[in-house]
């Protein structure tokens, strides 16, 4: 299996833990956050499920830019195999 060696800005970590810290923010985009922020300093790869949540924000255009930045986030750290 081909290892992904990316990590999260800190840009991107930042946005991740103000909307962890964020009440208006909804689930997915926390769900994202979370696995940004998991993301940060090692060489963790997405999972299947998140990958499909995070494909499904960028196709929709119901999220906003700053849910789509984290969801680009966790795609770019996704395994390659898949």
């Amino acid at each position: 299996m081909a290892k992904n060696t990316k990590v999260s800005s800190s840009k991107v970590s930042t946005l991740a833990s103000r909307t962890l810290a964020s009440k208006k923010a909804s689930p997915t985009a926390k769900k994202l956050a979370g696995s940004v922020l998991s993301q940060k300093s090692s060489s963790k790869q997405t999972g299947a499920e998140l990958e499909e949540l995070a494909s499904k924000v960028m196709k929709s255009e119901r999220y906003s830019a700053s849910t789509k930045s984290l969801a680009a986030s966790v795609l770019s750290q996704s395994n390659k195999e898949r």
